[in-house]
């Protein structure tokens, strides 16, 4: 058994494996590894897959690669162990009966028959009496006897948690401020279940404390449930950690981030080509204010991380933010990265030059590899198909524009200079009457990157088709 350090900071990301990261659980893990970080402490990963029906091995995986592809390490857990193994709820059954018994012995806790038909109409009564529907202590004061004549008739037992009546539960929340709970409206509480499985209010705390967790950073939604805890960890005389709930992330609309607001989970974000830095800078300023400007990585991100300034109103979550935060990621890219990351999203096979060259011409106006298969289809692709307006602004052009347009192509090996010098001797335009119908004709777009790369990286015999085919 171990407790924590009176000097180190210590904290912990708890997650189910019951399905797919989402953003919210992903700031929360990027919180928590930032505030160990920036006090040279610990952070550790511990995995509550306490319900069997739903928890998975491949869920698990999964959530364990989108951790360490965000950029996101562990001192302890269950794939490098720790003082405080194992690191999975489901290996530490033993343990928490445990204490659970200590729990019964000490008459802190005591079995409860109820069945669930008779909590619900219990429930009911309360709440048309306008009182809070906790639950009523039928069970909490039996005597030997009327326990042995339940279990006589097979009633099964859940475990709850004796509180006290007429007290108060306070502490102060590093996000929230001071909290005060009175303890007749939590009621008494389940901390094991019919099956013998441990409640969440009982196995997280106890594991908090086992494993030295110094500091929680959950979401606002666990705010009701630290009461609970405390009281818990009280009763098996085991040290509390600070508690701070983060506020929860919404969608441009105000309401919590849903489905129906686009991708909300980081295999989503990763499968359409975002990278760490842009999502961790994003999610640094979700609920948490920092002057700190640009583009920081992880050091940086640590140093400008104060749990001081967490807000308790909710992050909201802008696509946009995210994107300018992406494309920024992407210029700063070393180019062996950039290189690496546009092959993959390519797929395609290219020459050296023409893969430098398409490359240098596009990453201007790359944010998500989306875009570059779409200049990929551009600059190597077939003839473009233009609208009934663009077709309109390329013939008024007119034929000797596109035929000094593409002599000059051919002569010059794409050289934009050398094109629209000639359509100038040519034609006499300038300007957009010159640029326009040239953007048009070579891409099919009327805006994208700088023409004069764009066309070095563009085939010398498929610039000169493109404009040719203006010019009969």
């Amino acid at each position: 058994m171990s407790f924590m350090s009176a000097s180190e900071v210590v904290t912990r990301f708890a997650p189910s494996p019951t399905g797919a990261l989402h953003l919210g659980n992903a700031r929360t893990a990027l919180f928590n590894f930032l505030l160990a970080r920036q006090a040279g402490g610990r952070f550790l990963l511990r995995i509550e897959d306490t319900d069997a029906g739903r928890s998975t091995d491949a869920y698990l995986a999964a959530l364990v690669d989108d951790l360490r592809w965000l950029g996101l390490d562990w001192q302890e857990g269950p794939d490098v162990g720790g003082p405080a193994s194992p690191y999975r709820q489901s290996e530490r059954t033993a343990l928490y009966a445990d204490f659970q018994e200590r729990l019964l012995v000490t008459g802190a806790a005591y079995p409860c028959y109820c069945t669930a038909t008779e909590l619900e109409l219990s429930r009911k009564a309360l709440l048309a009496a306008g009182r809070p529907p906790r639950y009523a202590g039928t069970c909490r004061d039996l005597t030997s006897a009327q326990r042995r004549d339940r279990e006589a008739r097979g009633l099964a037992a859940t475990l709850r948690f004796r509180v006290g009546h007429g007290t108060a539960v306070a502490f102060d929340d590093f996000v929230h401020g001071p909290q005060r709970f009175a303890t007749d409206d939590i009621g008494d509480f389940i901390v094991r279940r019919t099956d013998g499985s441990a409640a969440f209010f009982f196995c997280n705390a106890v594991d908090d404390a086992l494993m030295g967790v110094t500091r929680v950073l959950r979401g606002a939604d666990h705010l009701t449930n630290t009461p609970r805890q405390i009281l818990i960890l009280a009763a098996l005389g085991l040290p509390a950690p600070e508690y701070g709930h983060v506020s929860l992330i919404v969608g441009d609309d105000g309401a919590p981030l849903s489905k129906r607001h686009g991708a909300t989970a980081l295999a989503e974000f990763r499968a359409a080509g975002y990278l760490p830095a842009a999502l961790c800078n994003h999610l640094f300023r979700l609920g948490h204010s920092s002057s700190a400007q640009g583009l920081l990585d992880m050091d940086a991100l640590a140093r400008a991380f104060d749990i001081r300034h967490l807000g308790r109103a909710p992050g909201r979550f802008d696509r946009r933010q995210l994107d300018a935060w992406q494309k920024e990621a992407v210029h700063a890219m070393p180019d062996a990265d950039f290189g690496a990351w546009a092959d993959a999203a390519l797929a395609m096979p290219l020459d050296p030059a023409a893969r430098a060259a398409f490359f240098a011409a596009v990453r201007p106006n790359v944010t998500l590899p989306a875009d570059l298969r779409t200049w990929a289809q551009v600059v190597f692709g077939g003839t473009p198909q233009l609208g009934d307006a663009d077709e309109a602004v390329v013939r008024d052009a007119g034929k000797p524009f596109f035929d000094a347009a593409a002599a000059a192509a051919l002569a010059s090996d794409n050289d934009l200079a050398a094109i629209t010098a000639a359509v100038r001797e040519a034609t006499g335009r300038k300007g957009p009457a010159l640029f326009k119908p040239l953007r048009l004709a070579l891409t099919g777009l009327d805006h994208g990157p700088e023409l004069a790369p764009l066309l070095r990286a563009m085939p010398r015999a498929a610039a000169r088709d493109r404009l040719l085919r203006y010019a009969r």
